[in-house]
């Protein structure tokens, strides 16, 4: 199946959208840059308010892995998405089957570089500028297809309504990562485009484990 995250909550009611709606995964973004910052404390709140197997994810942008860890620690986080540009050896300070890290491909000879990881998941997304994600355009499907033949892969990168049977249909990901594609504004989500985009999600995909979001922490 295709595992389902809905990234950048900053609100109780929408995790719980998310939730209800059949997500696999919430993601918290701890950048203090983007316009879907949340506090830990906040995001603790949510998170303890969520019901039982869904996982949640904290997205972090080139910090000390001294302060990831704290932060994981203190919301009680899953899985930790590193989303800059964190090496394999600073990956390698926290356990691989918690890790996701996020890329940014723009040709074929980054792929092989990445064999130096050792992470659970490989994320797809854009990248312009000194914003890392949250642009809302769409990540080289053509490379994150073939990223996916050999790692466990999430693609994100501006996933909608609109496009989202195509990008299925084109790289065929183990999961998904949507953000502004169901919001009505930065961090406010869209509780009837959420609702829609996983409905599109499950109707297109045949069921079955949930092999990242799913792996015993």
């Amino acid at each position: 199946m295709t595992e389902i995250k809905i990234c950048g909550i900053t609100r109780i009611d929408d995790a719980l959208c998310a939730a209800a709606c059949g997500a696999d995964a919430i993601g918290f973004i701890f950048h203090p840059p983007s316009p879907r910052f949340i506090a830990a404390k906040m995001a603790k709140e949510i998170i303890a308010a969520l019901p039982a197997g869904i996982a949640t994810v904290g997205v972090f942008v080139n910090r000390e892995a001294e302060e990831v860890a704290q932060t994981v620690e203190d919301c009680g986080l899953d899985l930790i998405q590193l989303h800059g540009d964190e090496s394999p050896e600073y990956c390698r300070r926290f356990p691989p089957e918690r890790v996701i890290k996020a890329v940014f491909l723009r040709c074929v000879e980054e792929l092989i570089a990445l064999d130096a990881y050792d992470v659970l998941a490989f994320l797809a997304d854009f990248r312009e500028g000194g914003r890392y994600g949250g642009t809302g355009k769409r990540a080289d499907w053509t490379l994150a297809a073939r990223l996916g033949k050999t790692h466990p892969l999430i693609l994100a990168g501006g996933l909608c309504i609109e496009n989202i049977g195509e990008a299925l249909a084109a790289v065929a990901p183990g999961a998904v990562d949507i953000n502004s594609g169901c919001e009505r504004t930065p961090g406010i989500k869209d509780h009837d485009r959420l609702q829609r985009i996983v409905g599109m999600i499950r109707g297109s995909c045949l069921s079955g484990p949930r092999v990242i979001f799913g792996k015993e922490i």
